[in-house]
C-alpha cells in the first residue's frame, strides 16, 4: 500500500502545534492543574491526558484508518498499517514542578521504520521535525549532527529513570568522566536526543525508553547524520528498549561504552 507520507507529515506539524499551544495553557495555570503520581519520579497530569486527547481527535479526524499508540490512554487499532505513536508531554517532572524544558512529541510508523517525526518544545519555540529520507529541521531550517570524533570534545546526555537499576547509570558516567567527557541530563529523553541531532550534544544513553519518548527524536538525529544503534522495533512499540544515538564520529565509543556499562545489548 502506497500512503501519503508527505501529507501526513505536513499535518501532523500542524496538530502538534496546536497540542503545544494547549499545553502551554495549563502550564501556565499550575494552581489549577490535576496531578498523579505512577510511580517513583513517574508523574501524570491532567495537561497529559488532556492534550493526547486533543491529539488523537484531531489524527482520527484526519487519518480514520490510522492506529494510534500512545502514552497515556489504550492503543486504537487501524487498517492502513500507518501507526501514531504519541507522548503528550515528555518531561513531565520538569512540566509539574515548573520547570520550562518539556515536549510534544509524535511519530509516524509505517512499514516497521519511523518516517514522520516532529518534537515541539513551545517553551522556546523551537519546533524539530523530520520525515525519512528529507533531513532533519528546526524551525524550518535543516540541522546536523556535531563533526567531533572524540567523547572529550563535547556532552553527553544520559538518561535515567526508576525503571532501571541505578548502578548503570553510575557505571556509564564513571566511564565518560574517565574518558575526559562531560554529561548531563534534562528530564526529556526527546528534546535530549533532538540536542544530539542539532549538534548541542554529541549523543544520547539510556538503558530503556519507551517507543512514544524516543522514535520521533531519533528519526531526528538519523535524518540529521547522527547514528542510532540498532534495535527490535516491534519490542521498543511493545514495551520500549535501550536507546544510544549519537554523531558519528563518537557512535562506536558510545555502543562499546553503554555495552560495558549496561551490559552487552541483544538488539
Amino acid at each position: 500500500m502506497s500512503l501519503d507520507i508527505a501529507n501526513r507529515h505536513a499535518r501532523a506539524a500542524t496538530i502538534v502545534e496546536e497540542a503545544a499551544t494547549r499545553a502551554m495553557a495549563f502550564f501556565r495555570d499550575p494552581d489549577a492543574l490535576t496531578i498523579e503520581s505512577k510511580g517513583r519520579q513517574d508523574w501524570v497530569s491532567q495537561a497529559d491526558r488532556e492534550v493526547e486527547l486533543q491529539i488523537r481527535a484531531a489524527l482520527a479526524a484526519s487519518f480514520p484508518d490510522d492506529a494510534i499508540v500512545g502514552e497515556e490512554h489504550d492503543n486504537v487499532t487501524g487498517t492502513s498499517g500507518f501507526t501514531w505513536v504519541i507522548d503528550p508531554i515528555d518531561g513531565t517532572t520538569n512540566f509539574v514542578n515548573g520547570t520550562p524544558h518539556w515536549c510534544v512529541v509524535l511519530a509516524g510508523v509505517y512499514d516497521g521504520e519511523t518516517v514522520v517525526a516532529h518534537v515541539h518544545n513551545p517553551n522556546v519555540g523551537e519546533a524539530f521535525s523530520a520525515c525519512r529520507g528529507q533531513g532533519a529541521f528546526l524551525n524550518g531550517s535543516p540541522i546536523r549532527a556535531a563533526d567531533v570524533s572524540s567523547l572529550d570534545t563535547g556532552t553527553l546526555c544520559v538518561g535515567h529513570n526508576a525503571r532501571v537499576e541505578s548502578e548503570l547509570t553510575i557505571s556509564l558516567i564513571t566511564a565518560l568522566l574517565d574518558a575526559g567527557g562531560l554529561f548531563q541530563g534534562s528530564g526529556s529523553g526527546a528534546l535530549d536526543l533532538a540536542k544530539v541531532a542539532c549538534g548541542r550534544a554529541i549523543g544520547y544513553c539510556e538503558p530503556h525508553m519507551f517507543a512514544w519518548d524516543c522514535l520521533a527524536a531519533l528519526l531526528l538525529v538519523e535524518e540529521a547524520g547522527g547514528r542510532v544503534q540498532p534495535f527490535d522495533f516491534q519490542a521498543m512499540i511493545d514495551g520500549g528498549g535501550r536507546v544510544v544515538a549519537g554523531c558519528p564520529g563518537v557512535h562506536d565509543a558510545l555502543v562499546a561504552m553503554t555495552d560495558q556499562a549496561y551490559g552487552v545489548s541483544g538488539r
